[in-house]
């Protein structure tokens, strides 16, 4: 993510908004916020400290910056605190959700002061990813807080289906948690695969949880399982293996039972000597082990 524009309320300087919206979102673990605090950073050198650092699940954060009370996030959060949004910033949302991109709001002293917005522009091995999962016969979907107009511009670029049943946008941590439950109920195996405090919840719900390991420290102990990169392929490549683990296991207990079913009444009836019995019994556990170090030549594309 890089923040791409500072849209600033009259008689707002952008290096002052960058100052104080920088000093909160510096205490953020959020993607957008980290690329909001780097710009801030960048253009106004070391940022003030924040206290009272609050973050609100699905809408933002808030905290003190030099005395002064700071929120910075979606407009659902200025709507609770009863502030109004000006229109050239209500006009700057919507330019910039109309372009794919992300928008978020600022506010002190009472008043929205600024938008900042944030380009999120999917990974380069993200289509591919998503690609390889249909391959695969899994049908991917996208739940995301970023709202419908720039969750559907994503799905396009990565090979989402851009349909309101394949594409969910603004949608709060415990719709993400709504949504998996929703199809959990339809029959389907889901597993989620997120990076952010606002997805812990939604990876817990999930049969399987995937955490991206350049993620938050609370979506990997929500989930499963955890991606070391942020390389979304190697889901397909755990995918691969786990599959082929259950085929393993498969075989090695329909060969376990088969090998005693034969062997153990030939033994009870004399008919196998003790001393071969025992070799025998030997010989189906190395089996067992050989056929499961075949894992090891699973192929994935991305080790």
């Amino acid at each position: 993510m890089q923040l791409r524009n500072v849209v600033c309320a009259e008689g707002i300087e952008r290096r002052d908004a960058l100052r104080m919206i920088g000093a909160l979102e510096l205490a953020s673990e959020h993607p957008i916020a980290r690329a909001i605090a780097i710009a801030a950073q960048k253009e106004s050198g070391i940022l003030p400290d924040v206290q009272e650092f609050v973050s609100l699940a699905g809408m933002g954060a808030r905290g003190v910056v030099e005395g002064v009370s700071v929120m910075v996030g979606h407009e659902r959060l200025l709507q609770k605190e009863l502030i109004l949004i000006p229109g050239p910033l209500r006009t700057a949302l919507a330019d910039a959700r109309a372009q794919g991109n992300t928008a978020v709001v600022a506010a002190w002293g009472g008043s929205a002061r600024a938008v900042c917005v944030v380009a999120d522009q999917p990974k380069s091995t993200s289509k591919e990813a998503i690609a390889t999962l249909r391959a695969m016969g899994l049908a991917p979907v996208l739940l995301t807080g970023d709202n419908q107009a720039t969750a559907m511009a994503i799905a396009l670029q990565v090979g989402i289906d851009a349909d309101d049943y394949h594409v969910r946008g603004g949608v709060l941590p415990d719709e993400k948690v709504a949504v998996i439950r929703e199809l959990q109920d339809r029959g389907y195996a889901v597993a989620m695969v997120g990076d952010g405090v606002n997805d812990a919840a939604a990876l817990a719900q999930a049969d399987v949880g995937i955490a991206m390991g350049t993620g938050t420290d609370v979506a990997m102990q929500a989930s499963d399982l955890t991606i070391v990169s942020g390389d979304l392929r190697l889901v397909a490549d755990a995918i691969a293996l786990s599959r082929a683990t259950l085929r393993t296991i498969g075989a090695n207990v329909f060969w376990a039972f088969a090998y005693n079913a034969a062997a153990i009444p030939l033994a009870a009836s004399g008919k196998l000597n003790p001393m071969w019995a025992g070799l025998a019994m030997a010989c189906s556990s190395v089996f067992v082990v050989m056929n499961s170090l075949r894992l090891r030549r699973v192929k994935l594309r991305h080790r």
